[in-house]
This record gives structure tokens, sequence and C-alpha cells, in this order.
């Protein structure tokens, strides 16, 4: 039968009996003919639990095709000797049978001969790549081979494949950096022509060789992603993502092809999956109320199901975004429950960040700070890494703040002054250095003297208040440096950009309490956001400003 024929006929079967019955009518095979048989029986007989029907193994015919592989195979074209390799690592082959044996010394030798196309040797690393994993020896002579080819004129597949290869050979990435950028600028133009899989596989091996510098090929194959949100299998799409947070790639369109996708796929994604997200949006400071909301959902309906680090990644970003979704009173009575009954399984930092982040928001886990504030638990964070660091000590501070302040019931342990810090050191805490200089230009113009304000003032409380000012009893501004006769405290909080979510006005959480603490401490918190003083011209409209914002109930300021 002619090929072209053969391969129509055999693409419309759907069952091993079917391919078995139309082989048998068959007098004459060519051995691409009989790996092309292989390759539509794994296709059809192989899932990912694996051989569907082992029985078939023991088919005659199926026997026959393998004695013709196993016998012949010096007498094959390396098509079908690759092919029919393949076909049987997928059938689950036993790989130390004569038949295995005789078809991967065949192509080893045709590969020390020379003989291979780029086609042929990218078929035969993913035999290797399944067989023997990424220690075997000949991948490396593969590479050797790829670099002596011009690749222009590689398919995607054959593209990919390298990049397979090399993402688990290359132990020392200068021997091979020449072949990498080779790659990279073929595969810029390719881009386009990339499937889901193949997008998210080149992503992947981008990541793992470290290609930072392979800036247009990063940045298409970030943007050419988006169209395929809907189609990425879970694996790949975290691939995806672990490569936006990794290249620090952030477009507006793939976020909103996410918050299209997770609504529509959170009760069937994998957790981990879920929670790849979830750090995406966190890293990237993206408040996505569809993504958030739809992860509160599947968190009350599959928090049982999910490990203590799942856990963790689903809530945090709840709390370091700022944000409570409708259901929150649900959500949190789930998680509440789950903590019950699971306490002890969770790593003492993951603990640490979960009960964090909650207290951010305005949910206090008072039932679990006894075991928080105790030397056993401390114990516990101190040996295991990073240990109790400054950030780790803040956190602790923190929520030792939090129910001092906000929780004047509790009446369990207390945190030992030793593990309390004296200023919490986060990204945010710094103003923003450009909007600082507008601010104090201001209040200079309206308060005529540099000596009336005072500005990163330590408190006795741990926070550090932007610009400070004091105020008698009849209202009149006193001097920063004066203690005695201090009727009220206000505190500037000047908040650029970097203490907000991304492209919103929602502040974030370590903003948002430390704001809320001040004003429990006493201070008036009067907020100066970016985005209402940055088209402000000139120091006369921004003293304008602020005399409205801090002096409300007086007269506006002379000429």
């Amino acid at each position: 039968m002619d090929e072209q024929l053969f391969f129509e006929k055999l693409n419309n079967l759907c069952t091993s009996k079917e391919i078995f019955y139309f082989l048998s009518s068959l007098e004459v095979m060519s051995d691409t003919m009989a790996s092309g048989a292989l390759q539509k029986i794994s296709e059809v007989e192989v899932d990912d639990n694996g051989l569907k029907n082992p029985g078939l193994l023991e088919n005659e015919v199926f026997r026959a095709l393998c004695f013709q592989f196993e016998f012949e195979c010096s007498k094959l074209s390396n098509t079908g000797l690759l092919n029919a390799l393949q076909a049987l690592i997928k059938l689950r082959i036993d790989p130390q049978s004569t038949l295995m044996t005789n078809l991967l010394s065949e192509s080893i030798e045709r590969l020390g001969r020379a003989q291979l196309t780029a086609e042929n040797l990218c078929a035969l690393g993913e035999s290797l790549l399944e067989l023997e994993g990424p220690s075997c020896a000949t991948l490396e002579q593969i590479v050797n081979h790829m670099q002596e080819r011009d690749i222009k004129s590689w398919s995607p597949r054959e593209i990919v494949m390298v990049y397979r290869i090399l993402q688990v050979t290359v132990r020392e990435r200068k021997q091979c950096q020449n072949l990498l950028n080779r790659l990279n600028s073929v595969t810029l133009r390719t881009v386009s022509q990339l499937s889901p899989n193949f997008a998210s596989v080149i992503l992947n091996s981008l990541v793992v060789l470290r290609q930072t510098r392979a800036v247009l090929l990063v940045a298409a194959l970030c943007e050419h992603s988006v169209k395929h949100v809907p189609y990425f299998t879970d694996h790949e799409l975290v691939n995806v993502l672990d490569a936006f947070l990794y290249f620090g790639q952030k477009i507006q369109i793939f976020t909103e092809a996410l918050e299209r996708h997770v609504p529509r796929s959170i009760h069937t994604m994998h957790p981990q999956t879920v929670s790849k997200v979830m750090q995406y949006c966190c890293k990237k400071m993206i408040l996505s109320e569809p993504i958030f909301d739809a992860v509160a959902e599947g968190f009350i309906s599959s928090a049982d199901r999910l490990t203590t680090d799942q856990i963790a990644a689903y809530i945090i970003p709840f709390g370091t975004l700022n944000y409570l979704p409708p259901n929150a009173s649900s959500l949190f009575r789930k998680l509440e429950a789950v903590l019950h009954t699971r306490l002890r399984h969770f790593q003492p930092h993951t603990l640490l960040n979960l009960l964090h982040s909650c207290v951010l928001i305005q949910r206090y886990p008072i039932n679990f700070l006894p075991k928080i504030f105790s030397p056993y638990f401390l114990q516990k964070l101190q040996a295991q890494p990073p240990g109790i660091n400054r950030v780790v000590m803040s956190q602790l501070t923190q929520l030792f703040l939090t129910v001092t302040l906000e929780c004047p019931f509790y009446e369990g342990p207390k945190l030992l002054s030793r593990y309390q810090v004296k200023a919490f050191p986060t990204p945010q805490s710094s103003p923003d250095v450009h909007l600082f200089q507008k601010v104090k230009a201001g209040l200079l113009y309206l308060l005529k003297k540099r000596i009336y304000f005072a500005s990163e003032v330590s408190t006795p409380y741990f926070y550090l208040v932007d610009i400070e000012i004091k105020l008698d009893e009849e209202g009149f501004v006193l001097p920063a440096t004066q203690l005695e006769e201090v009727h009220r405290r206000i505190a500037l909080c000047v908040d650029g950009q970097n203490r907000f979510c991304a492209h919103s006005h929602n502040l974030l959480g370590e903003e948002a309490i430390k704001q809320r603490h001040l004003q429990l401490l006493g201070y008036e918190v009067v907020q100066i956001p970016f985005f209402e003083i940055e088209s402000l011209q000139n120091t006369r409209n921004i003293a304008d400003y602020l005399h409205k914002k801090i002096f409300p109930c007086t007269y506006g300021l002379s000429s």
C-alpha cells in the first residue's frame, strides 16, 4: 500500500483492535509504516495512568511488529528506528529487553557516525530523557552535534527539544552560550507559531538556563502566552507564571486573561496552580478582585484537601494586598476551622506568615497567639531557616502590637522583649523621595519655618512617622523638638506608589495596619497619597492642598 494512503487510513482508526485488523490485511509494510503503526497504538492505548490494556502486548500482530524491529534494526531508516523507539518507550516496554537494547544501541551507533539529522537528534534526545533521565551522558554528545548544525531551518518541535536537552545537560553555561544565542535568535522568529506547550517549555528552559539577556525573546513569549492562557495545562501555566516572575514581566492583558480564566476554572485547577497565580499577584502587587474572589470561593470548598503550604499561598496575598472578599466571614471561619484541626502540621515560618497576614486585614487569630508567643514555638522558629531574623522579629512584634492595641481582651502570653524590634523594616516604609521633597517644600511654605515639623520620626511603638506636626491645646503649631504642652500629634503619611497595589488606590496591608495603629496610639493620621499631589505644579498649590488636608477648619493661606 502507498505510504500516504496507509497513514490516511491509520489516522482514522480509534482502537488498537481496529489497528491490528488493518495491519493484518497488509502483506508488506515499510519500516516507516510499521513505526507509524506503533506510534498510533501508543496514542490510543496510553493515558496519564499508563497502559490501558497490557494484554495488547501479547497480540500476534504487535509481536510481529516488534520482531521486525528487534532483528532488523540495522536495516531500518533513521525515522523508522527512532519513531519505533519513542513509541515502545511510551508503551512501557521493558528497557532491558533485547528489543529495546538493540534499538538503543543502533541509535547511539548512528549518532557516533554522525548519520542523524537534526530531527533524528531531537527524537533520540527525547527517548534518552525518558529512559535514562538528565544524567545520561549521551545527551551531551547530542548537544555537541547540534552545535555543528545550521539551526535556521529547524521546526518548532526541534527547537523545543534542544532547549529541553540543554536545560538538563548544561552544567557550565558558558560552554553552550553560543548555541543558546543562535537558538534564542531563531526562536524569536518562530514565536507566533508556538503551541501552548512549546511556549511553556521554552519559557521554563529560559528560566533554568538563566537567559536574562534574551530580553526580546522573553517579552515576545510572554506576550504570545496571553492568547494561550485558557489552553495551558496546569503545569504549563505554572511554568509561564514562573517565567513572568523570574524575568520581571508584567503585562496588563496577561492579567486580564487570568481574570477571565481563573474564575471559570477555579474548581478544576490544581491547587499548586492556584497557589502560583496568587504568588504572581502578590509579588506583582496586583489586586485582582475577580481572581481573589474566585480563590476565596475555591478555598472554602477545597481547604480540607490543601497542603499547609497551599493554605498559606491562598490566604497570605489577601493580607499583603489588604483585600477582604465579599465572603470574608465564611473564608476566615473556614481558615480557623482548618487551623484548629491541622495547626501542628504547619511549619513555624509558614504559620507565622499566615497569622501575620490575617492581622493586616483585621482578622485576629486570638486562639492561636498563645502558641506563637510560647518559648517552644520561638525555639522552633529559630531552628528553621532563616531563623529569627529582623523580618521575622518585625512580624512577631506587629502581632504583639496588634493584640495590645486592637484586642485588649487578650490575656495570653506576651512576646518577650528580646524578640521585639525598634522599627519595622518594610520595603514600603521609606517614603517616595521625590514626593517627600514636594511635601516638605509645601510644608515649609505653609508653616514658614522648618522647625515646625519633623521627618521620619521614631515612635515608642516601632513605627516611623513620615512627618510629625505637634499642636498645643489651642491648635497652634509647636516646634518639633518641644516635649511639653503637646496636645495633638499629627502624623502625615506620604504615600507613594510603592505603598499601594499596582494601578490602584488600595493601600497595601503593611501601610494600612501602620496607619490604623498610629490612630490607636493617639495620632491624627493625615494621608498624603501620590495620586492627589502629583498633578500639583508649584509649591503654592501644594501648600494650599496641605492646608486643606491638615488644617481643614482654619482659614486659607494669606497672599
